[in-house]
């Protein structure tokens, strides 16, 4: 074994014995006096300059353990990051959408058809699998992120449905996101919910209707 990496118990136990092996050296030196303290004082300084330099080599192999476990522990965050590359970690999800945002975030677009019925607020069961896997990704690559939870709607105006307004279906919807979301794992307090009812149409009424999550840096 190199040195290098003695822990501190192997380097008493070394010192102990080299000390030993002095004792027992010295007890066949005669018996005088004067020669049995200089060669104790050699000794003693031999094994000062020993014990400086198996420090010193201890000292480096710590520092060189230290920088294997930061490296060690810096893979670890980028495997358990989202990749580099341009992928999210939501590709093949159906019905979802993902985008890189600058600075790091991520914005998921959820079909509103694939959540929710017409002008229903209870999540289809194609949702629920469409949000596991949501889930799933959320609790192993972006855990500890903030998440915003947005509903959006078409422009149509509500006639047969209860509610008065889109903007307040858009608010009960992204609720329901954020509930199902929780009780799959997703801390609550990592998200919050905002409605945007018809303001942020895109280009067909079919597209318009959606649950955006935006997940920041």
């Amino acid at each position: 074994m190199p040195i290098s990496l003695l822990s501190p118990s192997a380097a008493r136990r070394m010192f102990a014995l080299v000390g030993g092996l002095a004792v027992s050296f010295l007890v066949g030196c005669g018996d005088d006096p004067k020669q049995r303290v200089a060669l104790l004082e050699q000794e003693n300084q031999e094994l000062r300059g020993r014990n400086s330099q198996l420090e010193s080599q201890l000292s480096e192999a710590n520092a060189q353990r230290a920088l294997l476990e930061q490296e060690r522990a810096n893979l670890e965050s980028q495997t358990n990051s989202p990749s580099t590359s341009g992928l999210t970690g939501f590709e093949g999800i159906e019905g979802v959408d993902s985008t890189n945002l600058v600075g790091g975030g991520v914005k998921l677009d959820v079909a509103g058809d694939i959540l929710f019925d017409s002008g229903r607020v209870t999540l289809r069961a194609e949702a629920k699998r469409t949000l596991d896997s949501i889930a799933n990704v959320l609790k192993t690559q972006y855990a500890g992120r903030m998440m915003r939870i947005e509903g959006h709607t078409d422009s149509d105006p509500i006639k047969k449905s209860s509610w008065k307004t889109n903007e307040r279906l858009g608010a009960e919807r992204a609720l329901a996101v954020e509930e199902y979301l929780v009780s799959k794992g997703v801390p609550n307090d990592s998200m919050f919910i905002a409605s945007f009812g018809p303001s942020q149409p895109k280009g067909s009424k079919k597209d318009s209707r959606r649950v955006e999550i935006l997940i920041g840096s």
